[in-house]
């Protein structure tokens, strides 16, 4: 017997197994949510199969995602991103992910972990929607654009409200998996 996913992922391993293994489980941990959100960022106007492919190479381009590098990054590190074809070359992204990772040590400092103030904006659980067919997922909420525009006066890049919906469906703050679908009861 088959095993129902989520229709947006049918049909391509990486999406089946991204999804399987990742998307919509709670993360709380810094480092990984400082990963989806420069991936997320680096999505905005592209498909997510699309930065799922070049994952990896994000992953060695940016240090690991390590925010506290990137936070330093020169601009002689900045030019040698915008020649690696193996990530998106989009200029304002590259530089955003600069911006983002020194705004992400601020909140840091602020709230003792980026973790406590993206979770503070569900009170620490995540949202379980009741979506039949993944299409009904909307692509903002008024609470995504809520964290957009806080983000934003933070000094964060490219963190429309979509990007941000993105962003709390993949760190699991909100489960917008199919009723029908074998990870909806499991996240």
């Amino acid at each position: 017997m088959e095993k129902h996913r989520c229709g947006w992922c049918k049909g391509d391993a990486l999406y089946e197994q991204y999804h399987d293994l990742e998307w919509g489980v709670p993360v709380k941990d810094d480092d990984t949510l400082f990963e989806f959100l420069i991936l997320e960022t680096f999505q905005a106007g592209l498909s997510w199969i699309t930065i799922l492919k070049k994952r990896e190479n994000f992953r060695a381009a940016f240090d690991n995602f390590d925010y506290k590098k990137i936070a330093s990054y020169n601009q002689d590190k900045i030019d040698n991103l915008l020649q690696d074809a193996g990530i998106i070359r989009n200029k304002l992204k590259v530089h955003s992910a600069v911006t983002n990772a020194q705004a992400f040590i601020k909140v840091q400092e602020e709230f003792g972990s980026f973790s406590n103030y993206i979770w503070g904006f569900v009170d620490g659980k995540p949202i379980k929607n009741t979506v039949k067919n993944y299409k009904e997922a909307p692509p903002t909420t008024a609470l995504s654009d809520t964290i957009s525009n806080d983000l934003k006066k933070r000094g964060f890049k490219f963190v429309g409200s979509t990007v941000m919906y993105a962003h709390m469906q993949a760190t699991g703050m909100i489960n917008d998996h199919e009723v029908n679908c074998l990870r909806y009861g499991e996240v």
